[in-house]
């Protein structure tokens, strides 16, 4: 660590007070090797290089590795649930949007989207149905609901070694599918 300072500080003071001198031996070698007296001289090749770049950069590109996909990691309920919780999260706000957006085109195409209608269909479909209907859009809920808590918990720095991410993410999938469940009950 001295030695470098005493380097540095000789190299800035030969700079100041000969400029010429320093340009000099900066294009012949690097500041260490010139402070530590090791000056190392090498021919200077070049090559006339006709290519288009950018079929040189294809070039290079073919010889770069690949990057591991997905198939071939193990699957871990950690990235599962992750990816997961943004799936859940666009179908959601996804199916809201386009919700949203027919019940407002509805009285001008003629639907009946309307609160009371859509009782009535309700009214109309068998037990089974309503439950499984009930279900369906009840699971992307819970399961983002009760994901997000994990990933509000991360976000304070807790649960985050391995056993815990996975007790927590085993744990998210059984509340979601028992409150998606009970939901679908009512």
């Amino acid at each position: 660590m001295f030695s470098q300072k005493v380097a540095q500080q000789s190299l800035r003071r030969l700079a100041v007070q000969q400029p010429n001198l320093m340009q000099s031996m900066v294009m012949r070698a690097s500041p260490a090797a010139i402070a530590l007296g090791n000056v190392q001289k090498r021919p200077v090749t070049s090559t006339s290089n006709t290519e288009d770049p950018t079929q040189i950069l294809a070039k290079q590109r073919l010889n770069r590795p690949v990057a591991p996909h997905l198939s071939i990691y193990k699957p871990q309920i950690g990235w599962i649930g992750s990816s997961l919780h943004r799936i859940s999260g666009v179908a959601l706000s996804g199916t809201l949007y386009l919700w949203a957006t027919a019940y407002l085109a509805s009285p001008t195409l003629g639907w009946h989207l309307e609160s009371a209608s859509m009782v009535a269909a309700m009214g109309a479909l068998p037990v089974a149905a309503k439950i499984l209907l009930k279900a369906t859009l009840a699971l992307p809920f819970t399961y983002h609901c009760m994901n997000g808590l994990r990933h509000l918990t991360w976000d304070l720095g807790r649960a985050l070694s391995n056993p815990a991410i996975i007790r927590s993410g085993w744990a998210v999938v059984g509340l979601s599918v028992t409150s998606a469940v009970a939901l679908a009950f009512i």
